[in-house]
């Protein structure tokens, strides 16, 4: 006859005498001592289906990390011991707190069933609890008994023969953000090793070395692969502890399970009854999570965000734009000659000055962001939104990639892992593009500081922002009915407490940001903006400059010198290789009412969105000298070409570097080539029907 070794555990008063009593028929067993300690147990074995089921009851406790003798023995057996499965007993009237065992017990990664004891004090305290939703975002089985009342038992003997004859699932609980990061970064880099421990998935992996798990460390401690993690794992644990008051990994790895916990219970306990007196982050809950004012206090707060992003980023942007004003001109002092002080103002400077010229705004949209993190906010926006996210199709833990796309693309990419289905990570890769990145503010900034007024110049910015979010949830919609269609899957995020954001932890948030947008101005724009230089300069038409120059030099009048001047740079820049490219797109962009510079502009924008501003700045730098980009948008553009050219920067497609990581996340080139014509598409179209509805109005 088959045995079935069942593991008791759980919190002291949880039941788990009258379980086996009520599993058994009896509570007569073995009693003896735990090896080596005096330490009481009860072993109690019966038959069923037939299969011989031995019970062992532990000693009650509360962590595992606790440090009584009971809990020792408790803790040293669900380490050291052989057995099936592990049996979690839980108070279902008491749900939050037991589950801090629970999730302790989840990462010991063996076979694993939770019974939800007292379920008979529970309903008659009104609590409900929503057992599927509770079993899909643990993983295990979850039973709700009464070992008093003798129900549930059948059910939970069926899932213990279940459990025990199939295959562990692997832990799928979800941490927060920071603690994902670094899971991926560990998690892939044991897979490109192929790596392998047990039967853990190396995620499990991932997180019993970052939690300091010291039996893995025991385990791996000869292992070669441990010369390369270790310097990876302390690189993971000073980027934890920036986010932390403490470097105590045991106090933070608390702090994870209780907000893990609390989320739980926000998703699956209805009914329960409101304590006395509120704890201060209750409070706060109860009117940020309200159910009809939590979503209107969040797109007010994004709006006031948007507000401050252009009205203060605009205050030094006079300053910066006369330094660089200024530099160019000493600069250009210094250079006779004309071709090398063209590529070095024009192309290097302006190029890289215009980039430049945003820098306050990003600081300040990437401050704002930090401050929203840091406070435990964003954490409750995903919560709130998972009912109105299903909607449209797609998962609640989908809001970490998608706010983290207005950051950047590139690690909104990789935040996707966190969505365990496939098909709701797909629909959320494919939709990231649409939340606008840090790279397009400057785009946004300078066309609404071009072509409105100041005093609404916030609102719409707002405005570019919700737009695209609606559109992606409409396009997440059409994804899920007509391309992925699976079942959706649990959601629960971690609910940590409020607290006062760290200056540290915001200084590294935005200074880490902003080094990296300096950077990639200094790099990769700055090498794109002589790249585009040199193909508006080039190749040169000497027939035509020969007959501008004569006529230059006939004529007496001193303004149509300048207009004859202009007249030449703009015949020579459509004669270049840009101007080439430019004529040969511009029949797919006549209809959108782009001109073939708006049109280099997009094509220089597959680079590095940043580049479309660099890029403007060199084309129409063709016009007066006195006048400034903003002004030579104004000059040659329309407001309707203009609302189009920002819609399309809306949702054509990501850079460079975030297709690339699309690409790596998504499973493939052919996915790239999905991307390609998906936003190519929506973008068109959405240019389009803007363009032709603002002439409507104008």
């Amino acid at each position: 006859m088959e045995r079935i070794k069942v593991v008791l555990a759980g919190q002291p008063n949880v039941g788990k005498s009258m379980l086996i009593n009520a599993l058994s028929g009896t509570t007569k067993g073995k009693v003896g001592n735990f090896s080596g300690v005096t330490v009481e147990k009860l072993e109690v074995c019966f038959t069923h289906h037939c299969h011989l089921i031995e019970l062992i009851d532990l000693p009650g406790t509360y962590s595992l990390d606790a440090y009584s003798k009971e809990e020792m023995v408790a803790k040293e057996y669900l380490l050291n011991e052989e057995y099936d499965l592990i049996l979690n007993v839980v108070d279902s009237t008491n749900l939050q707190r037991n589950l801090l065992l629970t999730l302790e017990l989840l990462e010991l990664n063996k076979k694993m069933i939770v019974a939800l004891n007292f379920a008979d004090e529970a309903k008659r305290d009104g609590v409900e609890i929503d057992i599927k939703q509770l079993q899909k975002l643990l993983g295990v089985r979850v039973v709700l008994i009464s070992a008093k009342e003798n129900r549930g038992i059948k059910e939970l003997l069926d899932a213990i023969h279940y459990v025990a004859e199939h295959k562990r699932e692997p832990n799928r609980i979800t941490y927060s953000d920071v603690f994902e990061e670094e899971i991926l970064k560990l998690e892939k880099f044991l897979n490109e090793k192929g790596f392998r421990y047990k039967d853990w998935s190396n995620r499990e992996v991932a997180i019993a070395l970052l939690f300091e798990n010291e039996k893995v460390y025991k385990d791996l401690h000869d292992n070669p692969i441990m010369i390369e993690l270790y310097p990876l794992i302390r690189d993971s644990l000073e980027h934890i502890y920036t986010h932390y008051e403490t470097k105590d990994i045991k106090e933070i790895k608390a702090s994870e399970h209780a907000a893990i916990a609390r989320g739980i219970v926000l998703e699956v306990v209805k009914g329960a009854k409101e304590p006395k007196s509120l704890t201060l982050t209750q409070k706060i809950d109860s009117i940020l999570l309200h159910k009809y004012l939590g979503i209107p206090i969040f797109l007010f707060f994004m709006w006031a965000l948007f507000q401050l992003t252009f009205k203060f980023g605009n205050i030094p942007m006079e300053y910066i734009k006369e330094a660089i004003d200024g530099f160019s001109n000493i600069v250009g002092g210094y250079i006779s000659n004309s071709e090398i002080r063209s590529l070095v103002v024009d192309g290097i400077i302006g190029g890289v000055g215009a980039v430049l010229l945003f820098l306050p705004n990003i600081i300040i949209l990437y401050l704002g962001i930090a401050l929203l993190e840091t406070t435990g906010y964003m954490s409750r926006v995903a919560f709130l939104l998972d009912g109105f996210f299903h909607k449209f199709g797609l998962h609640g833990k989908s809001f970490i990639p998608l706010v983290t796309g207005f950051g950047c693309s590139v690690p909104a990419y990789m935040a996707a892992r966190v969505l365990k289905s496939k098909t709701d990570r797909l629909i959320t890769l494919f939709i990231i593009g649409f939340m606008s990145c840090g790279a397009r503010l400057p785009i946004y900034v300078l066309f609404i500081g071009a072509f409105f007024p100041q005093e609404i110049a916030g609102n719409m910015l707002f405005l570019i922002y919700i737009f695209g979010a609606i559109v992606a949830l409409v396009m997440a919609k059409f994804l899920r009915v007509f391309i992925f269609k699976s079942e959706d899957e649990p959601f629960v995020m971690e609910m940590p407490k409020y607290r006062l954001p760290s200056l540290r932890l915001l200084w590294h948030s935005v200074y880490s940001n902003a080094k990296e947008y300096l950077k990639k101005a200094g790099t990769f724009i700055l090498a794109a903006a002589v790249l585009v230089w040199f193909a508006s300069n080039y190749p040169k038409d000497k027939e035509l400059d020969q007959t501008y120059l004569q006529k230059i030099e006939t004529t007496k009048s001193e303004k149509r010198k300048k207009e004859l001047e202009v007249e030449l740079k703009r015949a020579q820049l459509e004669n270049s290789y840009l101007g080439q490219i430019g004529k040969a797109t511009a029949p797919f962009f006549a209809p959108l009412g782009f001109d073939w510079k708006l049109s280099v502009a997009l094509i220089s924008g597959l680079g590095a969105k940043e580049i479309v501003v660099s890029t403007l700045g060199v084309l129409y730098s063709v016009e007066e000298s006195k006048s400034d980009l903003k002004e030579a948008l104004r000059k040659n553009l329309t407001l309707p070409v203009a609302m189009s050219f920002i819609v399309f920067v809306i949702f054509y497609l990501p850079c460079f570097a975030a297709s690339s990581m699309f690409t790596k996340e998504a499973g493939g080139v052919k996915y790239f080539i999905y991307l390609f014509l998906f936003t190519t598409a929506v973008a068109w179209i959405m240019s389009f029907l803007i363009f032709n509805l603002v002439k409507l109005f104008v």
